[in-house]
């Protein structure tokens, strides 16, 4: 059974908002903090290697091979570390919408409750 076209219309604009809204819940935590994709790469490459020391250590088997694991366990845990840390971003770099909504003391309740009246005001 085809949609109305009002039922169509409806179903647009609760797609767009969606994948606004999605866009908003992506990026809100970040705040002033974002991923680097530099420490992201420099990471996976030094958990790289560690894992590749942390083998060569196995093979090797001896007091080197022990002292090699941990070095190769340490690598691995600085990879990961590197990785997820967020590094700050200049305040310009912030969108200014995000810093306004962030200063709202509002609950994401009282958020919803406010976005709805004001699209049913807006119809």
């Amino acid at each position: 059974m085809p949609l109305s076209e009002q039922e169509q219309r409806l179903l647009d604009e609760m797609e767009r908002h969606l994948l606004h809204n999605d866009a908003d819940v992506v990026s809100a935590p970040s705040g002033d903090r974002a991923l680097s994709y530099r420490n992201l790469v420099y990471g996976a490459l030094l958990l790289l290697a560690g894992v590749g020391g942390l083998i060569v250590g196995v093979v090797l088997g001896d007091v080197w091979g022990v002292v090699v694991g941990v070095i190769g366990f340490a690598a691995m845990l600085g990879g990961v570390m590197l990785a997820v840390t967020p590094v700050r971003r200049p305040l310009s770099a912030v969108p200014r919408e995000r810093a306004t909504k962030q200063k709202s003391s509002a609950s994401f309740m009282d958020r919803m409750n406010d976005r709805w009246d004001r699209r049913q005001d807006g119809q």
